[in-house]
């Protein structure tokens, strides 16, 4: 009898043979690791780069605030300064001015000391006496002359114009009518006397000229123009 014997890698193959369900992989765990994230860097650095990009965004904040009130305060600074000379240019602009006229009002003082001077020889009615008070009139006339050419000058400088419009057409944008006078002499509209001259400042006026304006002389009636003529009714 031939008994065969049962074949053990037959069993071995039953046992772990095709009908046994195939071994499947444990399932992937999808959560990442605490200390890794995508593409593999670890969150400690991203934490870290992401702090000095964040620091970096602060500086440059605070470097930027800086920059701003630093400006501002030159603007603040700026305009405190030309207010302060617009002010003194008000206050002091007319220095050069001042300056040239105090020589007419020293000269003024002389005239005046001059003419003081001379009352002491009013009562000498001498020939002689008569004769040196003439003298120092004329010098005291000659004095005064020279003051206003002086200060004629002076005010040319500085753009200050007399308005002395004798013999022009009346202009009422530079005079003022304070009369009019009937001359035949002119003709109408025509300054004829300045009462006072007038200032301008460049082309600004400062004060008109007053004048008085000739006017064509009122025409009279010829005597016995209505002799023998019956009165209307």
């Amino acid at each position: 009898m031939n008994d065969t014997k049962p074949d053990k890698k037959n069993d071995a193959d039953k046992n772990n043979g095709a009908g046994a369900p195939p071994e499947t992989p444990p399932p992937a765990n999808d959560a990442a690791p605490a200390d890794a994230v995508a593409g593999g860097a670890p969150a400690v650095e991203i934490e870290a780069r992401l702090a000095a990009e964040l620091a970096a965004k602060d500086a440059d904040l605070a470097a930027f605030k800086d920059s701003a009130q630093r400006q501002l305060a030159e603007i603040l600074n700026q305009r405190r300064r030309a207010e302060n000379d617009s002010a003194e240019a008000r206050k002091y602009g007319a220095a050069s001015f001042a300056r040239e006229i105090l020589g007419v009002a020293d000269n003024l003082k002389r005239a005046l000391a001059a003419a003081k001077s001379s009352d002491g020889a009013a009562a000498d009615t001498s020939a002689a006496g008569l004769a040196a008070r003439a003298q120092k009139l004329d010098g005291l006339v000659q004095g005064v002359e020279l003051i206003d050419r002086e200060f004629a000058a002076i005010l040319e400088r500085h753009g200050i114009k007399l308005v002395d419009p004798r013999g022009e057409k009346f202009d009422p944008h530079f005079h003022q009518a304070m009369f009019e006078v009937e001359t035949a002499d002119a003709e109408p509209g025509t300054v004829v006397q300045v009462v006072q001259a007038g200032y301008r400042l460049h082309d600004r006026l400062l004060r008109p000229a007053m004048v008085g304006v000739a006017k064509s002389p009122a025409q009279d009636a010829p005597a016995g123009a209505n002799d023998g003529e019956e009165p209307a009714l």
